[in-house]
């Protein structure tokens, strides 16, 4: 019985670890988006067992995302990162990104045979 016990705290230990490095490696990557744009603002969004998706957008109107293995640790990561999260990305927040010509082919092309999306 103890060795099952000293497995699992060493797992536990394990798992805990690689949770803190993906949360450092995550908030490294945000402060670098968030340097190279004049700031950041995010919003998290739930993917189901895939994770959560971190939502930025820049001071400059440029946008990104990231992809978390949990929302605890996307929560995590922003919190580090030190950026003002949304609740919803709507309104004011919305209106902050900037799209160029290869978003609006991009999304025009799906419908009205712009460029494929392959």
């Amino acid at each position: 019985m103890a060795d099952t016990q000293q497995v699992d705290e060493d797992t536990d230990a394990k798992q805990a670890a690689r949770a803190a490095r993906r949360v450092a490696r995550l908030a490294k990557q945000i402060g670098a988006f968030s340097k190279a744009h004049g700031g950041a603002e995010g919003q998290l969004a739930y993917l189901g067992q895939r994770g959560a998706r971190i939502v930025l957008v820049g001071g400059d109107g440029g946008w990104g995302d990231l992809v978390a293995p949990s929302y605890d640790i996307a929560e995590k990561a922003v919190e580090k990162a030190g950026i003002t999260v949304h609740e919803a990305f709507d309104g004011d927040f919305a209106a902050k990104v900037r799209t160029g010509p290869y978003e609006w082919t991009r999304m025009a092309g799906i419908q009205v045979g712009g460029p494929s999306n392959t």
